[in-house]
C-alpha cells in the first residue's frame, strides 16, 4: 500500500525533463520542489481545490445535521411507520448510486442545478449510513437522561441539542471524517454535474490534466498535483483519529 504513495511523491520531486525519458530517475537525485511552487501558481488548480473545499465542507455540515436528526428521531421517538421507515433507509444501503444516476441527472438539469455548489453538493445528503450509524450510536444512550431532562421541563429539541448531541460528538466526528473524505474523493457526480471547467473538483480537474495536458505538464507536476490533493484528508485524518478509534470502539463495545 505504500509503495505507490512513495513512488508518487519521489515523482512530484523531479524535474519534469528528467522524467520525460525514464520514470526510474525519481529513484536518485537531486530533488526539487519546483513542481509545488508551480501549483500555487497555477490558478487552475487552486480553483479546484477552493472548489472541493467548499463541496466537501458544505456536504460534512449538511450531513451531521441531517443524519444526527434523523438519528434521534429513530432511535429516541415513537411515532407511526417508524420501523417501516427506517427498514427503507436500511434498504437505501444496498442501492448503488449508479442506479439512479439518470433520473438525478434529470432533476438537476430541469432544476437548473448543474454547474453550482448546490448541484454538486445535495447529492452527497442523501447517506443511509449516516442514518443508521446515528441511529445505532443513540440507542445505546441511556433513555434515562431524556426522563431525567423531561422532569426538569426540557422540550424535545432541548434533550436533543443539550443532552443528547454532546454524547454523540465521537460518532459525529467519525461520520464527518468518512463523509469529507467520501466526498473529497468523488469523482462520479462532479464528473457528470459540472461541465465547465471552473467548476471542476480537484479529482475532475486532475483527471482533465492527466488526459490533456501530462506531456505538456509533464509527470511530476501531474504527480505533484495529485500529493497536494492528498494533504488535506492526511489534515482531517490526524486530527479526528482519536475520536475515530473511540467511535468505532464504542460502536463495537455496543
Amino acid at each position: 500500500m505504500a509503495a505507490p504513495l512513495v513512488w508518487t511523491l519521489l515523482l512530484s520531486l523531479k524535474n519534469n525533463a528528467e522524467l520525460v525519458g525514464n520514470s526510474g530517475a525519481a529513484l536518485s537525485g537531486p530533488y526539487t520542489l519546483e513542481n509545488y511552487v508551480a501549483i500555487l501558481g497555477n490558478d487552475r488548480t487552486l480553483r479546484w481545490l477552493l472548489n472541493s473545499v467548499i463541496v466537501s465542507l458544505g456536504t460534512t455540515v449538511g450531513v451531521l445535521v441531517l443524519c444526527s436528526l434523523a438519528g434521534y428521531g429513530f432511535a429516541r421517538l415513537d411515532f407511526p411507520f417508524r420501523r417501516t421507515l427506517f427498514t427503507l433507509v436500511l434498504l437505501g444501503l444496498a442501492i448503488p448510486s449508479q442506479a439512479v444516476i439518470l433520473p438525478q441527472h434529470q432533476l438537476f438539469a430541469t432544476l437548473g442545478l448543474h454547474n453550482s455548489y448546490p448541484g454538486l453538493i445535495l447529492p452527497g445528503l442523501i447517506t443511509s449510513f449516516g442514518v443508521f450509524f446515528m441511529t445505532t450510536y443513540m440507542r445505546a444512550i441511556p433513555k434515562e437522561l431524556d426522563e431525567a431532562a423531561m422532569l426538569d421541563g426540557a422540550s424535545r429539541f432541548t434533550i436533543f441539542w443539550k443532552v443528547i448531541l454532546p454524547l454523540t460528538v465521537p460518532a459525529q466526528s467519525t461520520l464527518a471524517v468518512f463523509t469529507f473524505l467520501g466526498s473529497w474523493n468523488d469523482y462520479w457526480w462532479p464528473l457528470i454535474s459540472a461541465t465547465r471547467s471552473d467548476m471542476y473538483t480537484l479529482t475532475v480537474g486532475l483527471a482533465s490534466s492527466q488526459m490533456n495536458y501530462a506531456q505538456t505538464s509533464g509527470l511530476g507536476f501531474l504527480m505533484a498535483q495529485a500529493v497536494f490533493a492528498s494533504i488535506p484528508i492526511f489534515v482531517v485524518y490526524v486530527i479526528f483519529q482519536k475520536q475515530i478509534v473511540r467511535a468505532m470502539a464504542g460502536t463495537a463495545v455496543r
